[in-house]
């Protein structure tokens, strides 16, 4: 499975849904990079992704977006060939 990454803060009830989403696909770890607690983190959010929201989702080498981007990949029938490649 490819390792998911995902820039989140404690309180964001995306970062929630997307993580839910992500286990009920099977995925047991998340890396987690709480921009809340390290604004140093949330500049090199807002450079990889052009972004300043939370999530912002990256599954192995591949940008995903934020959750409702996350959400239309698993409704399009595209986020387990992505979790499993």
């Amino acid at each position: 499975m490819n390792p998911v990454k995902m820039y989140t803060t404690q309180v964001c009830p995306f970062c929630q849904r997307a993580k839910a989403l992500l286990r009920q696909r099977g995925v047991d770890s998340i890396e987690e990079v709480r921009v809340d607690l390290d604004p140093a983190q949330r500049q090199a959010m807002v450079e990889l992704t052009g972004r300043r929201t939370v999530p912002q989702i990256f599954i192995g080498q591949t940008y995903v977006g934020g959750c409702d981007e996350l959400v239309a990949l698993d409704h399009r029938g595209g986020l387990a060939p992505l979790l499993a490649a």
